[in-house]
């Protein structure tokens, strides 16, 4: 697929990496020639130094034989503009970057729309809507939802407290006859695995299972994790991230956020209705002890260094803190986040990559989504036309050994599927697969 994208910075720069490894025909257009001498030593794609909003920069990149524009420049103006333009030459699908979330507003939407602007995404609003949820499911360190919550994707670290260390797959599916679940991914020293019957849970995995929504609670119980209520939460960073989250959550919890520079507080407490502003430097763990961060059930470190967030993280749960999110953007992090402990990390590239991949999928797709350290992609497929998906029951259909059905939504129905399942039209079928399965999943499901 021929892709264009406005914008070689953190968010583009990360596309690019991924969609080049698909092998997708990838061009970058950017203004700084020194952002694109380091795309070009790092990425094995076409580059275009201009400005996207230059009908003779876009002719340039090949914008006319393009399936789809991404624009995700810091200017949201160019974003809107350069998509519009690309609209009118013939691309079937453009995604602009926004940062005023008024534009989200159905009615807006709808006049972007028409003006050639498919998808309007704003990072922070998607992050703030991912902190929200996983404040609302405290207990795990991630979580996934698939057509409105019919099906679900939890991950948690089994510790010393968890029931299912020592055991096989199978034997914790035997004791636990009233709660299906589906074990889905394994992440253990770095690597990804497909739990299959025998494999042991050990101490110190990764483990994410699938479920009904209906059994969320009888799967904390199942972790061996006790549900604590969130009401006190500290935010720390005077990013946009930060008062994006606190606008979100200030209404459900009592938020204390704490930030450095002056100017910024009183831009917050402007423009925040409850919540408290303090003034304090984020990475002094002495000062926000003093401001009752021992008292708090959740910490949410948003600042714009990876490291304060990491470490910070780390002292909120020495001291006791149930609940912590570090903003990490730097992807190696990631994988290091995971191995010292860090209970939940969010990375708004990622985020934004999972709302924008499902444009590049074969098949019908309704979702993508990916999961912080684990090198897979969960994927949800409707099945749109008879074929052989519908002949056969799931364990004759020959799937690749690297990918697992997670779960079947139909209509108001879902289910966790075992091998005698047989697919229906219209079914959604949430798919798990490793890098090295998604092409041949695509194809059986096209």
């Amino acid at each position: 697929m021929k892709i264009v994208i406005a914008g070689a910075g953190a968010i583009g720069f990360h596309l690019a990496e991924l969609l080049a490894k698909e092998n997708q025909d990838i061009t970058l257009i950017d203004t700084n020639e020194d952002v694109l001498v380091h795309v070009a030593r790092h990425l094995d794609v076409m580059t275009v130094q201009g400005d996207a909003t230059s009908m003779k920069i876009m002719e340039r990149a090949g914008v006319k034989k393009a399936a789809l524009f991404i624009s995700v420049t810091t200017s949201e103006k160019t974003n809107l503009l350069s998509a519009i333009l690309a609209k009118q030459l013939g691309v079937k699908n453009t995604i602009a970057r926004i940062s005023n979330i008024e534009h989200l507003l159905d009615d807006n939407k709808q006049r972007f729309n028409q003006m050639g602007v498919d998808v309007l995404i704003s990072p922070e609003k998607l992050a703030a809507v991912e902190v929200e949820k996983l404040l609302q499911r405290a207990s795990f360190t991630e979580s996934f939802e698939f057509e409105d919550g019919k099906i679900s994707v939890v991950g948690f670290t089994v510790d010393t407290t968890c029931p299912l260390i020592n055991k096989t797959i199978i034997q914790i599916d035997q004791e636990t006859p009233d709660f299906p679940f589906r074990g889905i991914a394994l992440l253990r020293d770095g690597q990804t695995l497909i739990p299959r019957a025998d494999t042991i849970i050990k101490k110190g995995d990764h483990l994410y299972i699938s479920t009904q929504s209906q059994y969320l609670n009888q799967a904390m119980k199942f972790i061996g994790k006790q549900l604590k209520p969130i009401k006190n939460i500290m935010i720390i960073g005077s990013t946009a991230l930060a008062l994006r989250v606190a606008q979100q959550i200030e209404r459900k919890y009592n938020v204390t956020i704490v930030l450095e520079e002056e100017s910024k507080g009183k831009e917050f407490a402007q423009r925040l209705e409850k919540s408290l502003v303090i003034h304090a430097a984020p990475s002094d763990i002495d000062i926000l002890k003093e401001e009752g961060l021992e008292r708090m059930d959740a910490l949410i470190a948003l600042t714009d260094n990876a490291e304060t967030n990491i470490i910070t993280s780390l002292m909120a749960e020495e001291l006791g803190v149930y609940k912590t999110i570090a903003l990490v953007e730097n992807v190696n992090y990631t994988h290091i986040s995971k191995n010292i402990g860090i209970d939940t990390i969010i990375n708004k590239k990622l985020i934004t990559a999972n709302n924008i991949f499902r444009f590049v999928r074969k098949g019908r797709v309704a979702a993508v989504a990916s999961m912080h350290g684990v090198d897979a992609e969960l994927i949800e497929f409707v099945i749109h036309k008879k074929n052989r998906l519908l002949e056969h029951p799931i364990k004759e259909l020959h799937l690749p050994t690297q990918c697992i059905i997670a779960g079947v939504v139909r209509g108001e129905d879902s289910f966790v599927p075992d091998g005698n399942f047989v697919f229906a039209i219209d079914d959604k079928v949430i798919v798990m697969a490793l890098p090295e399965a998604i092409r041949q999943v695509e194809q059986i499901f096209k």
